[in-house]
């Protein structure tokens, strides 16, 4: 079969078109025999391009599709593709950085575990991170604050000094080495005074030495008397007796035991009271009637008879 001209021109322009097609998407770095999926993020402000990368742990895993500013949030709204086979939770984090100190930012995912799988389509939280040369940008003005507040102080200084040395008057040098001298004296006089305290008193201080000592030595004694003592089994048989009394008072409470009893039956009360009074009558009639009881003072039996309350 003889293929016209006509056939072969069309197959060199539509493998043409094939190859141009996938050589400017392998020049953008797609893929087009790759498989991707697509995510989205925001920033509050733009400083990337569609050629800055996709990282992950520092390896290139994706592109950035599309960066688009979003009038109604104001924010810039970022679309990129990474390989299918990259799987990670919606709770990753898209952080923006500086992938050099000539410039030029990069995406990086700090892949999370936790949460649910993401899915494409979906809009991951994203974060920035300072370079040195932005951090040291925003910091210089602070710096420079600072280093001029510090050499104004610095010149303040050396005015006063070169004022004091310059000054030749009686309210000049003179004067603060004559009041730095008095001072001194001073400063000697008193030190001379608390040696005199000292040397007088030496004495009474090495006795409160010695006390202090021989207090330190009973303290320690009292403590070593104290542990050999054993304490605590003290305490613990204290402990058993009270809870053993507890328990007494508990069953007198209810009413178990001859004190229970007496403490809680009414009849056993009334009986012990009943019998009380008896005897108490049986008392008095004695006390009355001897010979009623003992017949060596009485050979007549005297019947017994009530005695008549008044």
């Amino acid at each position: 079969m003889k293929i016209s001209k006509e056939v072969k021109t069309g197959i060199l322009v539509i493998s043409g078109i094939v190859l141009f097609i996938l050589g400017f998407n392998y020049l953008k770095g797609r893929n087009l025999f790759e498989a991707t999926d697509v995510y989205y993020t925001e920033f509050d402000y733009n400083a990337l391009n569609k050629s800055s990368p996709i990282t992950v742990n520092g390896n290139v895993v994706g592109k950035i599709q599309d960066i688009v500013y979003d009038y109604n949030t104001g924010k810039t709204k970022v679309s990129f593709s990474v390989n299918a086979a990259l799987k990670f939770s919606n709770n990753s984090v898209i952080k923006m950085y500086e992938t050099g100190l000539m410039g030029g930012n990069g995406l990086a995912i700090l892949i999370s575990n936790e949460g649910p799988q993401a899915k494409p389509g979906d809009v991951l939280a994203s974060q920035v991170e300072l370079g040195l040369v932005t951090s040291l940008s925003q910091n210089f003005s602070g710096l420079s604050d600072n280093l001029d507040s510090t050499l104004k102080s610095t010149d303040t200084l050396m005015l006063s000094i070169n004022r004091l040395v310059s000054d030749n008057s009686e309210v000049g040098l003179k004067r603060t080495i004559e009041e730095l001298n008095h001072t001194l004296k001073s400063f000697k006089t008193t030190s001379n005074s608390v040696n005199a305290v000292i040397a007088n008193n030496d004495k009474n201080i090495a006795a409160i030495l010695d006390r202090f000592k021989t207090i330190s030595e009973d303290i320690a004694v009292l403590t070593t008397d104290l542990k050999n003592a054993n304490v605590g089994e003290t305490v613990e048989n204290l402990n058993s007796t009270l809870s053993k009394l507890n328990t007494i008072l508990a069953s007198m409470d209810k009413g178990e035991g001859s004190l229970g009893k007496l403490l809680k039956d009414d009849d056993l009360y009334n009986n012990l009271e009943g019998a009380t009074k008896e005897m108490e009558e049986l008392l008095r009639d004695i006390k009355l009637h001897p010979k009623r009881y003992f017949r060596v003072l009485s050979k007549k039996e005297i019947p017994y008879q009530k005695e008549e309350t008044k």
